[in-house]
C-alpha cells in the first residue's frame, strides 16, 4: 500500500485522514472514558447516521442538494445531538444517564425513518455504517484536519479544566471553574470528531475507536498523562495497521481497525497480568 499511496490520490486521502482520527478519537476517549461516559460516542454516532441518511434522502429527491457533502449535514445532526445531551443531563439531574439512552434511541429512530424514506440502503450509506476507503476525498481530508487542530487545540488550552471536571467535578466548580460551558465545549467536540471519523472507521463503529485504545492505556499506563499517550499511540497504530491490511486483504476498515484495537487491549491485559506474576 506504501508505493499505491503515492500513486492513488484516494489512498493518500484516506491515510491522512486515518493518521488525523488516530490521533484525535483517543485524544478525547480518555476523557470520556474517564468521566464513565463511554456510551455517549455511541449516541452520537447514531444520530449522525440520521443525519447522513437525511442527506442522501435530500440528495435523492431534490437536486440542490445532491452535490452537499453529507459530511456536514451529519456534523450538524450530532452537534444538535450533543447540545440535547447536555440538556437532558440538567432535566434529569439524578439521573443524568438517562440521557445518553433517550438520544440514542431518538438517532436510530430517525435513522430507519429516513432509510425507510430513501427505500433502503443504497452503496453511499454502507460506506458510511462501515467506512471505506475509496470515500475520503480531499475536502474531507481538509475537514477533517481543522477538527483535529481544534480539538487539539482546546484539549491543550482546557487541559486543567478538562482534568478537574473528570475527576472531581465538585471541587472544579468550587474552584471557580465554569463546569458548564467547559461541559458544552467538551461534547461538541466529541460530537465533532464522530462525525469527522464516519468516513474511515464508520459510524457504528467510531465508539470503538474511542474507547477500546483508552481501555489498554489505563491498563498499562503509569499516569493519566501517560495514559494519553498510549491511546493516541495505541490509535495510531490501530488505524495505520488497520488500514494497510484492509487494502491488502481486501477487508472493510472499518473492522480491520477496530479487530486490532481489540488485539491491543487483550495484549495489554495479558502484558499486564505478566508483569503483575
Amino acid at each position: 500500500m506504501l508505493e499505491a499511496i503515492w500513486q492513488y490520490e484516494f489512498l493518500r486521502n484516506a491515510f491522512i485522514a486515518g493518521l488525523l482520527i488516530g490521533f484525535a478519537a483517543p485524544l478525547l476517549g480518555v476523557f470520556i472514558v474517564v468521566r464513565r461516559l463511554s456510551l455517549i460516542a455511541d449516541a452520537l454516532s447514531h444520530v449522525t447516521l440520521a443525519g447522513i441518511a437525511a442527506s442522501l434522502l435530500l440528495g435523492k429527491n431534490f437536486s440542490y442538494f445532491a452535490s452537499w457533502n453529507p459530511l456536514y449535514i451529519g456534523m450538524g445532526f450530532s452537534v444538535l445531538g450533543s447540545l440535547f445531551i447536555e440538556k437532558l443531563r440538567t432535566v434529569y439531574k439524578h439521573y443524568q444517564e438517562l440521557a445518553i439512552p433517550i438520544i440514542l434511541s431518538g438517532g436510530i429512530g430517525l435513522s430507519v425513518i429516513f432509510i425507510s424514506l430513501a427505500d433502503g440502503f443504497n452503496t453511499d450509506l454502507f460506506s458510511y455504517l462501515f467506512g471505506s476507503v475509496s470515500a475520503v476525498s480531499r475536502q474531507d481530508v481538509w475537514t477533517i484536519f481543522a477538527i483535529a487542530c481544534i480539538i487539539t487545540a482546546m484539549v491543550l488550552l482546557l487541559f486543567k479544566e478538562l482534568f478537574l471536571l473528570s475527576f472531581d467535578e465538585e471541587y472544579a466548580v468550587i474552584s471557580g471553574i465554569r463546569a458548564k460551558l467547559i461541559h458544552f465545549i467538551f461534547i461538541v467536540l466529541v460530537a465533532l470528531v464522530i462525525a469527522a471519523s464516519m468516513r474511515i472507521v464508520g459510524v457504528l463503529l467510531i465508539s470503538s475507536l474511542m474507547t477500546l485504545p483508552v481501555a489498554a492505556s489505563i491498563r498499562i499506563a503509569k499516569g493519566f498523562k501517560q495514559a494519553i499517550v498510549y491511546s493516541v499511540l495505541f490509535g495510531e497504530i490501530s488505524v495505520v495497521v488497520g488500514l494497510l491490511l484492509s487494502y491488502q486483504l481486501d477487508l472493510a476498515p472499518g473492522g480491520t481497525i477496530v479487530m486490532l484495537a481489540v488485539f491491543i487491549l487483550l495484549a495489554a491485559l495479558m502484558w499486564n497480568k505478566w508483569k503483575r506474576g
